[in-house]
């Protein structure tokens, strides 16, 4: 098998249960797939949400605040936790792991883009495991409802500016259907896609769940802006994370859009 160089995003309805609380079972057998992907030679990156929903849990909330700066506060309070369970879970199979915060003004010049792209390399050379998040203590555009904020869009600027081999977004779906299969029983789920057309882009229904930012809207913007740069994009089920292994192994899992441009390396 290539050694990949490879962006993992996973979103808070992965991450947790439908009460809120985290789902520790899942989070440790992520962590323990992503660590054995890192020893088999890959680099690996974690983009991870879930700061405010694990903030909700962490405090017992029915439900997400409504103002900014409560949820403000809760991202800080869940951020906390997340790293937390993050660096004792890969710790006890070996692996450092290390925290990026961003916000789009980090990025915003090529000097800025540099310096975050100089981080990542040194992290990949100490054989360290990236996690990034949105900081959103202090950026307010994913709060607000700016798509630009939302982490599927964030692992898709992750993935170009490390110059990923792959980014496999793991999501609450099994990848991409024709129409939403939660109100269609007879919607079908697309294999491959080669290139992402306005037909393509009206399959998604722009709505997540109840614990997430996203729907299948953002993620099929973050899979068109990763495979123009050469970057292959996979949506499949975060369910099960053991199934990473297949992708890696280029079995077909999820939806796979085929990059459009061969020359990202």
């Amino acid at each position: 098998m290539i050694n990949q160089r490879i962006v993992v995003k996973v979103g808070t309805s992965t991450l947790t249960y439908e009460n809120g609380k985290v789902n520790l079972r899942r989070i440790e057998q992520l962590c323990k797939v992503l660590s054995d992907l890192q020893n088999m030679g890959n680099e690996v990156v974690l983009v991870s949400s879930g700061a405010i929903g694990v903030g909700v849990g962490k405090l017992g909330l029915k439900q997400k605040p409504q103002s900014t700066k409560e949820r403000q506060a809760l991202a800080a309070v869940g951020q906390c936790e997340l790293m937390f369970m993050y660096d004792k879970l890969f710790g006890e199979y070996n692996r450092t792991v290390a925290q990026v915060l961003l916000t789009k003004y980090a990025i915003e010049t090529e000097s800025k883009k540099q310096n975050v792209i100089n981080t990542f390399e040194s992290l990949f050379d100490m054989d360290i495991i990236p996690i990034v998040n949105e900081n959103d203590t202090v950026a307010i555009d994913e709060l607000e409802g700016n798509k630009i904020g939302d982490n599927d869009m964030l692992s898709a600027i992750v993935s170009r500016l490390v110059k990923a081999d792959k980014l496999i977004i793991l999501t609450d779906i099994d990848g991409l259907y024709d129409s939403n299969p939660r109100t269609n029983p007879n919607a079908k789920k697309i294999d491959c896609v080669e290139k992402i057309t306005e037909d393509i882009l009206k399959m998604a229904d722009g709505s997540g769940s109840a614990r997430g930012t996203g729907g299948m809207t953002t993620k099929l913007q973050a899979a068109k802006y990763v495979t123009e740069s050469g970057t292959q994009c996979v949506i499949m089920n975060g369910e099960n994370p053991l199934r990473l292994y297949d992708v890696v192994e280029k079995e077909q899992i999820g939806t796979v859009f085929l990059p459009s441009c061969e020359n990202n390396r």
